[in-house]
Order: C-alpha cells, then sequence, then structure tokens
C-alpha cells in the first residue's frame, strides 16, 4: 500500500505534528471561545457558500452546451471553460485585481467562482449526455412545457451530479489562498490566509491549530457530502443522450452559455491588457524585464530563471504525483471489484482520505515539512526536492479523481480473458489495462502538470529567495513599489497564461473532451 505509506509520512505526520504542537503550546481553548474566530470562519463558510452558488447557475448553461447541443464551436467552448481551473492562483488574483483593483467581498467571491466554472459544467455534463431523453421527451408529449419538464425530469437525474460538484467546488472556495490573499488584502480574511499569518508572521501555532481544526472539519464534511453524491451518480440511470441543434427556448440556455464563456474571457483579457499598459501608454517593458531581477532588485533571481525553475520542480511533482496516484486507483479499483463487503469499505475509505490534501491549510503542510522531514535519511527540508513533494500533495487528489473512473471503464472481461490464458498480473496490465487507458493518462499527466506550474500556497511557504517558482516570483514582485516590478508580474501571469492554453488545449485532445470526472 505504497500510496497510503506516502500520505502517512508526507500528509499526516507533518500535519498531526503542526497540530500536536498547537495542542502543547496551550491556548486552544482561548482561540476556539473567540467571537472573530467564528467571525472568521463564518465568512470562510459564507463566501464559499456564494461563490459555490455563482458556479453552479453559471456552469449549469454550459454543462447543456457542452452535453446536448451540436453546435459549430462547442470543442472550442469545452477548452475554454477548462482553462480558469488550472490557471494560476495569482494569475487570477491580479486578473480580477485588473478589474476590481481596491478588491473586496464581490472579486473574491467571483474569482472563487470563475476557478470554478468548468468542475460544475465538466461534471454534470458527464452525466447530462449519458440521460436517457425519452423520459424527458415523454414528459414533453404529456404537455408539460420545456421548464417544467426540465424542473420535473432533467434536474432530479442531474442531482447527484450537481451535489457532488458543489461539494467540491466548496471546498476548493473554502480553502482559497492566493485569491483571498491578493484581493482580500488585510480587510477580509478567511481561515486558510488566517492561518498562514498565525503561523509565518505571529507563530502563533495554538492559533493556527485551532483554526486548522475548524478548517479540517468543514473539508470531511463536504467530502461526505460529495462521497454520497457521487455513489448516487454512479447509479444513475443512463441511455440514449446524444447532441442536436437547439430547439425553441433551448437557444435562450445556449445564448446563457455564451454569456457565461464571455466573462469567463474578460479578466483574461483584462490582464493581458494590464501586462502592456504603463503611465505612457502601451509598453513591452515588463516582458523585456524578465530577464532581470526587476526593478531594485526586488528578486534574487531573474523572471526567466524563476520560469525554468517553475517547469523543472512542476515535471518532478507531476512525475510523483502520477506514480503515487495510479497506484492508488489501481488500488481502489482491485477494492470496489472484490466481492468481499469488508474490502469495498475499506476502498470506500481510501478514496475519501485521498482527498483529504485538497482541503488541509497548505501552510500547515508546509511547516509541519520543517519540523518533521529532518528525521527522515537526508533532512528533506534543505532538498530541491522539498517544494516538489508539497505539490504533488495538491495534485495526487486530482489524478486520482480523472484516473480512476478511466480504470472503472475496462472491461473486466478482457481482464479476465487474458488471465484465462495464462497472462500474469503486470502482463494483464501491460497488454490490456494500459493500451485502453494510455491517452487519458497522459492527459491526466498534463492537467497534473499545469496545476503543479501554478501551485502557490504550500510553494509561497517552502521555495527558497534563491530558487523561487514564477508564482512565488509575481507575488514577489507584487509587493515590491515600482512601475516596472508591476509590468513584470503581469506578464510573468500573461505567460503562465499561455502555456496553461496551450496545456488545456492538449489535455482536451487526448482526453478526448473530458477525462475521468474532468
Amino acid at each position: 500500500m505504497a500510496p497510503v505509506g506516502f500520505l502517512v509520512v508526507f500528509f499526516a505526520w507533518p500535519v498531526l505534528a503542526i497540530i500536536g504542537r498547537g495542542f502543547a503550546a496551550g491556548g486552544l481553548d482561548v482561540v476556539l471561545g473567540d467571537a472573530r474566530t467564528w467571525q472568521l470562519a463564518g465568512f470562510t463558510v459564507a463566501s464559499a457558500a456564494a461563490s459555490t452558488v455563482v458556479a453552479v447557475l453559471a456552469g449549469l448553461p454550459v454543462a447543456f452546451l457542452l452535453a446536448r447541443v451540436r453546435l459549430p464551436g462547442v470543442g472550442l467552448a469545452r477548452t475554454l471553460v477548462l482553462v480558469p481551473f488550472v490557471l494560476p492562483t495569482v494569475v487570477v488574483g491580479l486578473a480580477f485585481r485588473a478589474l476590481w483593483p481596491d478588491g473586496g467581498v464581490l472579486p473574491i467571491v467571483l474569482a472563487n467562482a470563475f476557478f470554478n466554472v468548468a468542475v460544475v459544467a465538466r461534471t454534470v455534463a458527464g452525466l447530462w449526455a449519458r440521460l436517457d431523453s425519452r423520459t424527458t421527451d415523454a414528459a414533453r408529449a404529456l404537455g408539460a412545457s420545456p421548464w417544467r419538464a426540465f424542473r420535473s425530469v432533467t434536474l432530479p437525474a442531474l442531482a447527484p451530479a450537481v451535489a457532488s460538484a458543489a461539494a467540491v467546488v466548496f471546498l476548493f472556495c473554502a480553502t482559497s489562498f492566493g485569491v483571498v490573499l491578493i484581493l482580500g488584502g488585510a480587510r477580509y480574511r478567511t481561515l486558510e490566509t488566517e492561518i498562514y499569518l498565525r503561523t509565518v508572521d505571529l507563530l502563533d501555532l495554538s492559533g493556527a491549530a485551532a483554526l486548522s481544526l475548524i478548517q479540517f472539519a468543514a473539508v470531511v464534511a463536504a467530502l461526505v457530502v460529495g462521497g454520497l453524491a457521487r455513489r448516487r451518480k454512479e447509479g444513475a440511470r443512463i441511455g440514449s443522450g446524444g447532441a442536436r441543434t437547439p430547439r425553441g427556448g433551448e437557444w435562450w440556455v445556449v445564448g446563457a452559455a455564451a454569456v457565461v464563456l464571455a466573462l469567463l474571457v474578460t479578466p483574461i483579457v483584462a490582464l493581458l491588457a494590464e501586462s502592456v499598459s504603463t503611465e505612457d501608454g502601451w509598453s513591452l517593458a515588463g516582458y523585456r524585464a524578465l530577464t532581470s531581477t526587476g526593478e531594485k532588485g526586488a528578486l534574487q533571481v531573474s523572471g526567466w530563471d524563476a520560469a525554468l525553475n517553475s517547469l523543472k520542480v512542476a515535471i518532478d511533482a507531476t512525475l510523483l504525483a502520477m506514480v503515487v496516484g495510479v497506484l492508488a486507483s489501481v488500488v481502489l479499483v482491485a477494492l470496489r471489484r472484490s466481492p468481499a463487503q469488508a474490502a469495498r469499505g475499506l476502498g470506500e475509505t481510501m478514496d475519501a482520505v485521498l482527498m483529504l490534501p485538497l482541503g488541509v491549510s497548505a501552510v500547515t503542510v508546509g511547516f509541519g515539512y520543517l519540523v518533521t522531514l529532518d528525521a527522515l535519511p537526508g533532512d528533506l527540508r534543505t532538498s530541491p526536492y522539498l517544494v516538489p513533494l508539497a505539490q504533488a500533495l495538491v495534485i495526487i487528489p486530482l489524478i486520482v479523481r480523472m484516473v480512476l473512473p478511466v480504470l472503472r471503464s475496462v472491461d473486466v472481461r478482457l481482464r479476465q480473458a487474458a488471465s484465462t490464458l495464462g497472462a500474469s498480473p503486470l502482463r494483464v496490465w501491460r497488454e490490456i489495462d494500459l493500451p485502453l487507458t494510455l491517452r487519458p493518462l497522459v492527459a491526466a499527466a498534463g492537467f497534473g502538470f499545469v496545476v503543479a506550474l501554478g501551485e502557490f500556497g504550500a510553494t509561497s511557504f517552502l521555495a527558497r529567495p534563491t530558487a523561487p517558482t514564477l508564482p512565488v516570483a509575481v507575488a514577489t514582485l507584487m509587493a515590491r513599489p515600482g512601475e516596472l516590478n508591476n509590468q513584470m508580474a503581469y506578464a510573468a501571469c500573461a505567460l503562465l497564461m499561455l502555456v496553461t492554453v496551450l496545456a488545456v488545449a492538449l489535455i482536451d485532445r487526448l482526453g478526448r473532451g473530458g477525462v475521468g470526472e474532468f
């Protein structure tokens, strides 16, 4: 059980060590009894819930477009809607800052929703495309209006997918770090940014530990809801769906989807415009300055050195995450197919545990690394692999969510036939599973790479000033005075966005419109 061992050593141990230190330091009861703590928790839950509602409302018409509509440009829409989800958080934060220079609650809510429209659209579209359309046709034949048929027939059938997507979106929004840090500043804080403040600036481990416990409780609740919804979705009735040209009122839904897509493009365009905008007019000074360390030596390395370091770290993190994630998915599939009830229950528990790194504060994990990993041979705290380890933890759950449904879709009868003919388990995997899943596996690796490339939470805590990643360099530049530093930050974000768009296009091509739950 190598994946479980990896999570125990590089996730559970560091997190429990920090929480243990918090308990040992005392003061937990004071933090939990402080009204400001629950104000933070309330703002975190309320803003995450608001973002979830916006993402669901925006994602449903796009899901209809992707699942039921046959028109030119639908393939482009499928790619476009995924781009915000894998954009680095600093890129999105600066994109919305270009639209709302003063930040605030509204841009925080909209930015988090912007990130997660893809989760709703593609998760719901995956089920919607396979729903039996004859039930809706029967309701229409009995006199139901299009809206009533949707409300009474289609929406209940889609409810498991909507609930599953909403739980994941809430989880992502409640643990959002970079967006809140950039757009909230000192005025608006969530549990995640407060944990960062107490750990890094105040060294208040007991306060950070208390907040981590509250955050962990919310994460577990979201995971339970998501797991239950996923189980209902897997049991949903499927039939002859199919896409066609919209009719009647369906054009209004297509129009709404087009508006959503246009709104998704707006922050991206604003960021690109800001990257070439100066007080004296249009200029490429920010792009040219990436060869330097910025105005007054804001960075210790050049922008291009930070970009190269980002690529190296993201490649290492992706390779590690693919090994652990694929092994975990293979184990989960084997447990699910086991005739023993206990094995299937173990598989469901392991599936939920693998999602926990998404919901635990990246700062808690990073600080845990610094206080625990010296006990391992070689003292990994000074190793160049420290940041890739932290990034791999973030993307392993995403790899599992993408690879697991693909492996489950392999017809078990093919594997049984190969085994009957004398093939060893390794050969069965090589001759049956690998050819059927190779393209989705490559797509999952690409997805993990772009997520690692933009990871900011743990990396901002662990990366050394002499070896920053590009998102960390962007945050450093934004914190330094000077117009050139600002232009460099926006130019670096534009480059990150370009790499992301190209990677997403490749992922969609390899995944043929969707990989796993995305």
